[in-house]
Order: structure tokens, then sequence, then C-alpha cells
């Protein structure tokens, strides 16, 4: 490819590189969650969300237990200030959520930004300014030292009107563009504007350390952040927060490995909406967490309502293979990858599990209120019999026998190649009852009887070609005295009927289903199912539609 030396890594190692996170190799608690849907989210929304979309919004993350949600910039215009002032008049905001605004080191932006607060319980005003080689030299001009002078000013704006406010709200910082930042530098400027706040352990300060664009593969965001949790001043009493963004694909990457590296919170949004590629998808983190026993402490136990919100409020779409929440992250088209999911669900069944493990699904889809039925076996031409046998059974109740499921596999797979599509569990069905239930074409079974002599004696009443007559024969057995009537009438020869049979519904109104299968001179296996509330009904409808399966496929 063209033109690759025109980039170099411009990234930053950590004066003292310990790797001390290498060591830990899983989260085992869940870290404190900001969610940036409303500021971060919003400001790279095509459309931007009106003040009432805001507001479902709102409320969709307090009731997904998020206690710290940043509600926007209220010094930028004025859907931003009415937004947070209407949070805060129409008291929407729980005692135990706390809303965090963003502001920028100028004095009369701080003024409004706390003009916007009034009557706030809980509050959190953010601090930022950029701190990287790019933005020092090609945005601001100013050195180190002006830079600095910019946050320290900043930070101390924020006493002085907290104090002429008579406010207490905890404070963030953010050195925007760290991961482009001289680690020493960063360090450097973050304890300078931890000298002017003097965090206490009842009103800790958060030092936010964002990767405003990724520049490096994960275990270097993890060392800067190590190096910065390892040497910040007042270390006990700063929260120590991360903000990737998503440019090389890595955000959900960056913050595992940073809160292994010690951070204590996250900034993100909802399926990773933020500037170009995104934010970090604070969903996809703390499912992993929950995939591993550890407790989120957020709910996305109705994801499809979650998504719904989300998509109605963003105009954004959730990508089909987003992780735990894409329409077909679950899916399984797969012959093997559903024959594998059917057994390991029926393994679950015969042993009582106590913890999830089955082939292909890393969390129960129950867990996200989906469904396996629609959502985990889908049905197209790559299909196996495994998968179609488990849909019959697992929807309809149709435990077909294994030899059975094969043959029904290969009939719907042909239907579903023919149509160039996938089929809904309500298609299959169909098509199983059409090709194999009570198949009545060519030869149609009108009544039956018997009488018991040293045989059993069937007389069957049939119709064919428009033609009613009644036939008879005798057997070992009602079922076999049926099939020689048939066989002599109809001068056909089959052999190794095996037969079958379980119940659909259970009480009153209980219906059984027989399966049969018939080896003919040719070789050929033909399977036929019947349903009937009589269990010998059933049997008998079972045969009849073997029979019409094989003359139809001889008269095509």
């Amino acid at each position: 490819m063209k033109n690759f030396n025109n980039y170099k890594k411009l990234f930053f190692e950590p004066p003292v590189k310990e790797m001390k996170w290498t060591k830990k190799s899983y989260i085992d608690r869940a870290p404190i969650w900001c969610s940036v849907d409303l500021r971060d989210g919003n400001q790279a929304l095509m459309i931007p969300m009106s003040l009432e979309e805001k507001l479902e919004f709102f409320k969709l993350l307090v009731k997904i237990g998020f206690k710290e949600i940043e509600v926007g910039f209220p010094a930028a215009s004025e859907t931003e200030y009415n937004f947070l002032r209407t949070l805060i008049e129409e008291n929407l905001i729980p005692d135990d959520v706390t809303v965090q605004v963003l502001t920028q080191a100028r004095e009369h932006i701080i003024r409004k930004t706390f003009d916007a607060l009034k009557g706030c319980k809980n509050a959190i005003v953010h601090l930022y300014n950029s701190t990287s080689v790019a933005q020092r030299e090609q945005v601001f001009r100013k050195s180190k030292e002006e830079i600095i002078a910019i946050a320290v000013e900043g930070a101390k704006l924020f006493d002085k009107i907290a104090k002429e406010e008579g406010v207490s709200y905890r404070y963030e910082y953010s050195p925007e563009s760290f991961t482009g930042t001289e680690p020493e530098y960063a360090l450097e400027i973050c304890n300078a504007v931890l000298d002017v706040w003097q965090p206490t352990a009842d009103r800790k300060a958060i030092i936010n350390l964002p990767v405003t664009v990724e520049t490096s593969m994960p275990h270097v965001y993890a060392n800067q952040v190590e190096y910065m949790c390892d040497n910040l001043k007042y270390r006990e009493n700063v929260v120590v927060s991360l903000h990737p963004h998503n440019d090389r694909g890595t955000a959900v990457a960056d913050c595992e490995l940073g809160l292994l590296a010690g951070a204590d919170r996250i900034e993100g949004t909802l399926f990773g909406n933020g500037e170009r590629t995104g934010n970090a998808d604070i969903i996809t983190v703390a499912m992993n967490m929950f995939s591993q026993g550890v407790d989120p402490c957020l709910d996305f136990s109705d994801m499809p309502a979650i998504c719904e919100l989300y998509e109605s409020v963003t105009r954004m779409s959730v990508y089909e293979r987003t992780p735990y929440a894409g329409k077909l992250v679950f899916a399984a088209f797969s012959g093997s990858h559903q024959d594998a999911i059917a057994k390991g669900m029926q393994w679950r069944n015969e042993k009582d599990c106590d913890h999830w493990e089955v082939p292909y699904l890393p969390i129960d889809p129950k867990d996200v209120g989906r469904e396996y039925e629609t959502d985990v076996i889908r049905i197209n031409s790559q299909s196996g019999k495994g998968g179609i046998g488990y849909l019959l059974e697992s929807v309809f109740g149709y435990n077909l026998p294994k030899k059975m499921r094969e043959d029904v596999g290969y009939t719907v797979k042909d239907v579903s190649d023919h149509k160039h599509a996938e089929l809904s569990p309500g298609e299959v069905r169909d098509i199983f009852t059409a090709q194999y239930i009570n198949v009545n074409d060519p030869v149609k079974l009108v009544d039956f009887n018997f009488v018991r002599g040293l045989e059993m004696i069937a007389t069957v009443t049939i119709e064919k070609d428009g033609v009613t007559k009644d036939i008879k024969a005798t057997g070992n057995g009602r079922l076999d005295a049926v099939s020689n009537a048939i066989k002599k009438e109809l001068g056909i020869e089959y052999t190794d009927l095996t037969y079958s049979q379980d119940a659909l519904t259970t009480g009153s109104s209980s219906q059984a289903i027989s399966y049969i299968s018939l080896t003919f001179p040719d070789g050929k296996l033909v399977w036929g199912a019947g349903v009937h509330d009589d269990i010998l009904t059933s049997s008998i409808y079972a045969l009849f539609s073997a029979i019409n399966r094989k003359l139809k496929e001889e008269n095509k």
C-alpha cells in the first residue's frame, strides 16, 4: 500500500514500565461507570437528540443502573443548558445519581456551567484542556508551561466560583489527547491540578485519561495508565478514569487492560457511539465481565428494548454482529454449530449444570432477553439436521427420531436453497407439517375398524382417484394388519417398518405424534408422521404419510 512511510509512531512509552498489570488475568469487580452518551455520543450524531429524546435516553441510563451520567456541555448551547435545567427543575435526577458536565477553562464558561447546575444535589464538573505535542504545537502554539498554566487557572476558577456559589461539587480533570502526551508531562499537569484541588476522602477528584485518538496497541495504554496510577499525588483520594476512543478498533481492550493497570472508572457509551469510530462500548466491557461471573452492576437483561430505544433517539442502528446486542450474535446457521448447540442444551437438561457452558454460546441468550427459538437456531440452506431437529423439538414439541432428523433437514434446506432466504420457525414447521404429517394424497385414509380372531383383521376404508373402497387384511397387530391391507391393495412392498411415538401436549386435549419409516426395495428409507388425539390413529396416519410420500416421489 502506498504512502505507508508518511506515518510514524505517535505515542509515548512511560519512563518506567513495571507492567504489574500483566500478572492479572481478569477483572474481578465492576468499575465506576460513567455514561457519556448524552454529551460525547450526542455531539457525534448527524442529528443531535432533541430535549425530549435526551430525557428519554437519560431515563434509560438510570434504569440500566448508571450512577454517573455526563449530561452535556451546558455553556455550549441553549439546548444543552435547558436539558440540564429540566433534569433539575423536574426532579428527574435520583438521589443516588450524579450528573457530570463538561467545561473549558474560561471564566465565563465555567460561571455559566455553575449557573446551569443551581439546585443540583450531586454533580461532577469536568475541566479539560489539550496537552498533546500536536495540540500544543499546531493548535495552541504554546509551551508546556503555558498549557499547565491554563489547567491550573481553570482549577483555581473552579474553587473560586464553587465557594461563591456555596457548593461542593466534585471535580474532574482530563488532559485531552493524553495518549499523544509525554507521560511525564501528563503526570506533571495532573499533579499541578490536584495540588490546587487538594482532594480528600470525602471529596475525591477524578483524573480522566482519555484515548482521544487511538495511536497504540492496548498494552501501551495500560503501561501509561499504570505509570499514572503509581505516581499521581493524593492517589488514595483520586479516582483514575479512562475514556478510550476506538480509532484502532481496540477501545474495549484499552478499558480492560487499563482496569488491570489500576484504573477505577470507565467513561463510555452504549454501543460505542462517539466521534469518528466511536467511544468504548460500555455494554461490551460490562457483558465481558458478566460472562466470567462478575456482576457488572449494570442491567442489560432486556437488550432488545435497549436497542430499540437507542435506535429511536439516536437514529443510529445497532450492527447485527455487535457483541451481546446484535440481532445475529447468537444465531447459528452452520449445521455443525447448530448440532453442537443442540447437544449442549440437551447436556444441560440432563446434567442440571450449575454454570453456563454451551458450545458457541458464551452466555445464555435469555440473560439478555433473547429467545432460543428465534435468536439462536436460524434456518437456511447452510443449516443442519441437528439445528432443524432442535428447533422443531424446542418450539413445537416434535421430537424426531435421529435418522428422521436428517431426512427432514434435507427437505427444509432444499426449500431454503430454492428460496434463497432464511426460514422462520413457523415456515420450518409448515414445511414439516405439509411434507410429513397426515399426508393423505394420493391415497386417503377414510376409516378403519378391527376384529380380533386368531389374527387381527383390519377393514380399512380408503379413497383413491375419487373412488372409495374397503380393503381387508390380517396381521399380528392392528398396525401390521393395516400395513398388509395397503400392500395388498396397492401392490407395493416395503420392509423394516420402524415405529415410535411421543406426546405433543399434555392434559385432556393432548395429542400424540407417531413416526414411521419404511424401507422400499430400491433401498430408499421413507419417513412419515401422524398426529391425532388417539395413539393408534396417529400411527396409522403416519403409515399412510410414509406410503403417500413414496408414491408422490414415484409420480414426479
